[in-house]
């Protein structure tokens, strides 16, 4: 079909022969389950008012509980020959263009909600028909999978008439089963009579107003019970839905309001939309209890709760495998959270991890992951519904809280007696000491007799362990069975050890039977890392103890690993990233000893050793703090300091007091640097050597080095120059190589010097035959020489250095004697790159009489 005609924002209103055009988008995809495209359950055509707002919802609704989204477009033209294809209507305008200001006398707008849908043309400002479109897309798991075109024809007249208004409730959040009544009320402005209708998936009605085959919601459709005839202002009506567990899902159900006015005065009729969000969520299970069980993998707890009943129906169209299951959660540690209104699952950030999945037929779940004795485990479970109804969770379960009984025995001590440091070789010098409890809970005769222990080891924090103690026990307080040396290949110095220990009774049969094992504990490993003038200490160590939240103990020898140590500090630690230390040479902990030192040297080595301390929690809460030593470890610190940059001055030449003939009989020239030491509290005093650099230009950088000096040299000759012009810096080398910041830097610039006689006599008697610059020029790198006589006329040209003219034209033909005038362009060697030429100009009396030789 064709658009109507008149449409004023489509091709200037010539809009009835182009073709009407909307899509439908689906993605076809197996992976994404049954699909079905969202229903419209209100009909895009209404009508406006110019100066007055208008809003239009098309009530979309998605029976499968997807996500969906909204976004403006322009309106599309199809082809009669392929229907597929689309393009934008030509010259479309948007509504704005049409508008004056919005209804409250601002700038007018064009938009739509991209969460309810409501689209919006604040507010329209000609009378006439306008066409506006929009996408409906459809999104599931974070996948965008079909979008829906509407197309919304509007007609706006200009009648003495204003929108009426609306009260619908904030967004409701309930649970499934909870009873819903809200009462809608409209009011006019005007005074008008109000008519007040609703749309929605939870009606199941079609945008005719008919039921729903197969119906949206089932069972217990929504109700909205209102006077079918205009009814007098304030107007009201109200909303009822019993809700149940079949209408739980994770988006929101959109309920559309929308009053219309009834104006007595023959005006146009208004209408006004409002949105109703509403959750349902599912209740939480109820009755969650923990208790400790068996399992072939060794420690268990056995999770129960009262059978979940809140599940939705299920349909022929929904896999078997898309039902609602259980998920259990755990995490360590016992607080106390509150259920937030409105959130279902559970709460992000409260620390809990998923642990497993049953379907919801099931109320038991038994929890088998890296359980610990005498840890608290908070549990919670929630109920997840299957997507095929809409997704969403229910509300999580209240916490329950349980910490397996501790039987077993404890370890308490896994410290380092002997590490073997500085000894050859260090395999088997080392030493460790473990202690352990015996049985928590357990007495004599609870199970039978003999028993045994064994403690088994592995390198690092590996879990390959061998057995290195097999010891009968008869549990008797009096024998010192619950403690062990272990001097059995130990490389201390490489390595950290971790050790696990087995409890074995005999069972009626006669057999050793393993009761339980502890928890693995691993020794203290310490690290030290160089700094500048420092060593930083850093310890760590794997135990069913916490070590957290104590005050540790660093000690220091600063005569080899040997000792003697002294405590030197006190670090108070919270968690494991802070079991550091920073030794800078003092020392906190004088009851045994100042051994403080004003910094720590870098020719020296410091030998260090951390004793931790800690604690169990609940069971072992009543065996008091744990100390634990780490290996021996040392270190040579680092040193970065730099020595301060050297004071450079440069004896050159004083060109003020050099008369012209001072450097006549010299070819070459040297620059003489001096310079003496910086100093300064951060700065190294210790100084090897020095090196100068040097620059032909003040605006290039230094060269290669020039030359090394050795200390305690503080001057350097520049020799052989034919140039004094150029730059230098000097850097002071420290005695571990660590070179200085430059030094000031220092330029000198050559003397010029370029005197020009006004007589010679070219008369062959061999005095001053030649024009030449009187004395001896300095530092001249070119001349461009001109002589012209008293007409102007050149005569002469020379880029000899020296001029040497012996009054001859450039022909080699003598001029005669007479007054003659010179330029001379003379380029000096200096400092500046690119200096521009000096232009000296004057005259000369060329004489040829004989007999008569010019003065110089």
């Amino acid at each position: 079909p064709n658009r109507n005609a008149n449409t004023r924002n489509i091709n200037n209103g010539a809009s009835a022969d182009i073709l009407f055009y909307v899509a439908t988008t689906i993605d076809v995809n197996a992976f994404l389950g049954q699909n079905s495209t969202p229903i419209l359950l209100n009909a895009p055509l209404d009508s406006g008012r110019v100066g007055q707002k208008f809003c239009y919802n098309p009530a979309a609704f998605d029976v499968d509980g997807d996500s969906l989204a909204y976004r403006t477009v322009t309106p599309a033209q199809g082809f009669l020959n392929n229907p597929c294809q689309q393009v934008a209507v030509p010259n479309y305008r948007l509504p704005t263009v049409f508008s004056t200001t919005n209804e409250a006398g601002g700038a007018p707008t064009y938009t739509v909600n991209a969460i309810t849908g409501d689209l919006c043309w604040d507010a329209p400002g000609q009378i006439g028909q306008y066409n506006m479109a929009f996408i409906i897309e459809e999104w599931r798991n974070g996948v965008l999978i079909g979008e829906i075109t509407v197309d919304l024809q509007l007609i706006v007249e200009d009648s003495p008439n204003r929108r009426p208004l609306l009260q619908v409730p904030p967004e409701l959040c309930v649970e499934a089963g909870t009873t819903i009544d809200q009462v809608i009320r409209a009011t006019d402005p005007d005074g008008n009579r109000v008519t007040i209708t609703a749309f929605g998936g939870p009606f199941n009605r079609g945008a005719d107003g008919r039921p729903s085959v197969p119906a949206l919601v089932a069972p217990n459709p929504a109700t909205f019970t209102t006077p079918t005839q205009a009814q007098p202002q304030p107007g009201s009506g109200t909303f009822s839905w019993q809700t149940n567990c079949n209408h739980v899902r994770e988006e929101p159900y959109d309920v559309i309001f929308k009053v219309t006015d009834s104006p007595t005065n023959r005006a146009f009729s208004l209408a006004t939309f409002q949105s109703l969000r509403i959750t349902v969520y599912g209740a939480s299970p109820q009755n969650l209890t923990a208790r400790p069980t068996a399992s072939a993998g060794g420690r268990a707890i056995q999770l129960n709760w009262t059978p979940y009943t809140c599940v939705p129906a299920s349909t022929s169209a929904q896999p078997t495998t898309d039902v609602t299951r259980i998920i259990v959660y755990r995490k360590e540690g016992c607080t106390s959270p509150n259920n937030l209104s409105c959130t279902t699952g559970v709460p992000a950030g409260q620390g809990y991890v998923r642990i497993g999945t049953v379907p919801y037929t099931t109320s038991t779940f038994t929890d088998t992951l890296s359980l610990r004795r005498g840890v608290s485990y908070s549990y919670r479970i929630v109920a997840q519904y299957p997507q095929g109804t809409g997704g969403g969770a229910s509300v999580a379960s209240e916490q329950f809280c349980y910490s397996l009984p501790s039987l077993a025995p404890l370890l308490t001590n896994v410290t380092v007696d002997s590490t073997g440091a500085g000894l050859t070789p260090a395999v088997g010098r080392g030493v460790i000491t473990v202690r352990w409890t015996r049985p928590l809970g357990l007495n004599p005769g609870d199970l039978g007799a003999p028993y045994q222990y064994r403690l088994l080891r592995a390198e690092g924090n590996g879990t390959t362990f061998t057995n290195v103690l097999t010891r009968p026990t008869a549990l008797d307080p009096a024998v010192a069975d619950t403690v062990f040396t272990d001097r059995t290949g130990l490389n201390t110095v490489a390595n950290a050890y971790t050790y696990r220990l087995e409890f074995y009774y005999t069972d009626p049969t006669g057999q050793l039977t393993r009761f339980d094992t502890s928890d693995p504990a691993s020794s203290v490993r310490l690290t030290a890392t160089p700094a500048n003038r420092r060593i930083q200490l850093g310890w760590q160590a794997t135990t069913p103890w916490s070590n957290d939240n104590q005050t540790h103990r660093v000690y220091r020898s600063t005569t080899g690993p040997n000792g003697p140590f002294n405590q030197i500090a006190d670090v108070g630690v919270t968690n494991p990233a802070s079991f550091t230390f920073t030794d800078t040479g003092i020392d906190n902990i004088t009851a045994d000893g100042n051994t403080s030192l004003p910094a720590l040297s870098a020719d020296s080595s410091y030998c260090y050793r951390v004793e931790t301390v800690g604690r169990y929690t609940d069971a072992g809460a009543s065996l008091g703090p744990l100390l634990n030593f780490s290996q021996i470890v040392c270190a040579q610190p680092a040193d970065t300091t730099r020595p301060c940059p050297p004071v450079l001055r440069v004896d050159s030449l004083n060109c003020a007091s050099l008369s012209p003939e001072s450097l006549c009989n010299q070819t070459t020239f040297r620059n003489v640097l001096n310079w003496v030491n910086g100093t300064g509290p951060t700065c190294d005093p210790n100084i090897a050597g020095y090196n100068i650099y040097y620059s032909r230009y003040p605006d290039e950088p230094v060269s290669a080095t020039l030359a090394s000096v050795s200390a305690p040299t503080l001057t350097f000759s520049h020799e052989s120059l034919t140039s004094l012009a150029g730059c230098y810096q000097v850097t002071a080398v420290s005695r571990r190589g660590l070179e200085s910041a430059p030094s000031n830097r220092v330029c000198v610039d050559n003397c010029p010097s370029f005197t020009m006689p006004n007589v010679f006599t070219p008369n062959g008697d061999g005095v001053n035959d030649l024009f030449v610059p009187l004395s001896c020029p300095r530092f001249v790198e070119s001349v461009v020489f001109v002589v012209v006589n008293r007409w102007g006329a050149e005569v002469y040209r020379t880029g000899d250095v020296g001029i040497n003219w012996n009054g001859n034209a450039s022909n080699g033909q003598p001029l005669p004697g007479g007054l003659y005038y010179y330029q001379a362009t003379v380029r000096f060697a200096s400092l500046a790159r690119n200096a521009p030429p000096v232009v000296y100009k004057g005259w000369v009396e060329l004489i040829r009489q004989a007999g008569i030789s010019s003065g110089r």
